[in-house]
């Protein structure tokens, strides 16, 4: 395997790292982590003589030299990351400033919080007939999102609409979506999902902001947006004894 490897620990819950993940977590010798996000738990999974440099008060060009230097020590190293490396991960420039130290990068996916959140409620988020599609992204904020997919845009679809990171812009992402989705829409806040202290509602979009603000969400909090959170029980064509493909005749 590489000696460097970017691995992502999932939503929280320890049981839901990948095999793969897990097996890199017990083998690192030096764990990087975000210790603001990833849970202790997870970062417990390292040998006891693993060195553990924690990341929460670090910037790039002090992270950076930390791997490039572990490396070449010959050491194992996993740099772990909350849910899934390429979300929001900071990926990119951390894989291109290791390239030009002449270090190859191992990626090892995670489970994202989305997929944690519709989990959590039993849900699926495409419903025949109803949604198939499912959107990923965030408020604008500090960071700001490309024009051409500015929140209004994505609204448009009235897909499943899965926003990180904008617990903070809350009141300005409600009004948006409303111009776009029923007031009745259901919204999936989840707060620190598959965590001890998780916290999941249902509530419908017009009381999104006035839900965020009673539990002081401000962090960790994703937003589930979608039509398919209401839907009854409609049938897939898939098992549908009228539906042919190559492995099943019409009956």
């Amino acid at each position: 395997m590489s000696k460097l490897s970017i691995v992502g620990a999932g939503p929280g819950a320890p049981d839901l790292l990948t095999l793969r993940a897990a097996e890199r977590i017990k083998d690192a010798e030096v764990l990087v982590w975000t210790d603001s996000l990833v849970s202790p738990q997870i970062a417990d999974l390292a040998p006891k003589p693993c060195e553990r440099i924690r990341t929460s008060s670090l910037t790039l060009e002090e992270v950076l030299p930390l791997l490039i230097n572990r490396v070449q020590q010959g050491k194992r190293v996993v740099r772990l990351h909350d849910g899934d490396p390429c979300l929001y991960g900071a990926l990119s420039e951390q894989v291109c400033g290791l390239a030009d130290a002449g270090i190859d990068v191992e990626v090892v996916p995670g489970l994202s919080a989305y997929q944690a959140t519709a989990s959590a409620l039993t849900a699926e988020l495409t419903i025949p007939g109803l949604v198939q599609t499912i959107v990923l992204s965030r408020a604008g904020g500090r960071t700001g999102v490309p024009e051409r997919e500015r929140l209004e845009q994505l609204a448009s679809l009235q897909a499943s609409l899965c926003l990180y990171l904008s617990a903070r812009h809350v009141e300005d992402v409600q009004a948006t979506l409303l111009q776009h989705y029923p007031a009745n829409t259901p919204v999936a806040i989840g707060y620190r999902v598959s965590w001890p202290d998780q916290w999941i509602k249902v509530v419908p979009l017009e009381q999104m902001a006035s839900a965020s603000r009673e539990r002081n969400l401000i962090r960790t909090t994703l937003y589930v947006v979608s039509p398919a959170l209401a839907a009854g029980q409609q049938r897939s064509k898939l098992y549908s004894p009228e539906h042919d493909h190559l492995f099943r005749q019409k009956s």
